[in-house]
């Protein structure tokens, strides 16, 4: 009893020096965000103390890059550098563009400019490390590691931006997470089924999972399976290869997903029948039926996920739960077929490589003429 007793204190002090760590780590990569926006901020203001010719601005940094390095060694390098000047400029832009000033953000000196028609703005005295975090945090918000935003300021769209800030920040995605749902287009796959708001919605809140619909996509993409679009696999092997990739397929998949099991059997009249997948949603607090469709989806394929969909709305789900969702993934629906479906039972095409973005985005911008 003893060793139990003392096995399990020892694994709570593990599990407590663990998250101390981790939390420890989240404060240093956050501060560290900050300071290299701060950074960034005062290569600017040198800037735009006059000298406007590039090789000036070069040869500045490249001098400043030389001597942060022998002080401090890696990370200081010239394009580094670059990278936190380009940093603080797309998210200066991005908090004037929400209707911030950074003379909200910095309480500047307003001064008349005798050249300039407008008063020209001055930021402050720049801040000092330990302030940077308290001044900037309400404004900016910044939340993830510093290598998500190498990757984020790269995105032009600044709505597009937002959203993978967002919802990179609220499902904890690695910078391997975020690169691979912006190569498969979420921004766009899920702005195709929206009006103007509620693609403005998308860059304001991210993915907002309130209806059936909302967790819905088309397509899916499904290239981490590693299936080319040939004819030769199956379905028994499409589900295969997607419970051997489970974490990515719940990635794809989206918010509150959870999985309950592969091809459940369940019998009714005397017959057996069996749900290639299913998984349940706790944001909808509903389950999720998935059939998998090589082909054309044909009428019976709707009838046939209509009877499972009732079934578990019967003698599944609980009094307090929400109806079933049940989603066809095929490779291939008609405008009409999809017309007869109900709120209740989504058909969608799955591909097996990434998207076109320009494509999509084409698509979207004919859908909000």
């Amino acid at each position: 009893m003893d060793a139990i007793i003392k096995t399990d204190l020892a694994e709570r002090i593990e599990q407590l020096i663990t998250e101390a760590r981790k939390r420890t780590v989240a404060t240093v990569n956050t501060a560290m965000v900050y300071t290299y926006y701060e950074i960034g901020r005062m290569i600017v203001e040198d800037e735009q103390k006059g000298e406007q010719r590039a090789e000036y601005g070069t040869t500045m940094l490249k001098n400043v890059a030389a001597r942060l390095t022998l002080k401090f060694g890696k990370g200081f390098s010239l394009t580094n550098l670059k990278q936190m000047r380009s940093f603080y400029l797309v998210y200066a832009q991005q908090s004037l563009e929400k209707g911030q000033t950074l003379s909200d953000q910095f309480n500047p000196i307003v001064t008349e400019d005798t050249n300039s028609e407008k008063p020209s703005r001055k930021l402050s005295t720049p801040l000092t490390i330990s302030q940077i975090p308290q001044t900037l945090s309400e404004e900016l918000h910044f939340t993830l590691s510093w290598s998500h935003y190498l990757k984020l300021m790269r995105i032009e769209n600044p709505e597009e931006r937002r959203f993978y800030e967002l919802e990179a920040t609220e499902n904890n995605w690695s910078l391997r997470e975020l690169q691979r749902q912006f190569d498969s287009s979420l921004y766009e796959r899920l702005a195709l089924s929206k009006d103007k708001e509620g693609v403005k919605q998308l860059a304001q809140k991210g993915q907002i999972i309130e209806r059936p619909e909302d967790v819905v996509k088309d397509p899916y993409v499904l290239e981490f399976l590693g299936l080319k679009e040939l004819p030769q696999y199956s379905e028994s092997e499409l589900e295969q290869r997607l419970i051997d990739h489970l974490q990515s397929f719940l990635l794809e998949l989206g918010k509150g997903f959870t999985f309950v099991g592969r091809q459940v059997r369940f019998t009714f009249d005397e017959q057996h029948f069996r749900v290639d997948l299913v998984f349940y949603n706790r944001l909808l607090r509903a389950f999720v039926l998935i059939d998998l469709k090589r082909g054309t989806l044909k009428h019976q394929d709707l009838g046939q996920m209509q009877m499972y969909v009732n079934y578990y709305d019967r003698y599944v789900k609980t009094e307090d739960e929400n109806p079933t969702i049940g989603i066809l993934l095929c490779t291939d629906k008609s405008d009409a077929m999809v017309e007869i479906t109900n709120n209740q039972i989504f058909a969608s095409k799955y591909q097996t490589y990434l998207p076109s973005k320009e494509e999509l985005q084409r698509l979207i911008e004919e859908n909000l003429k």
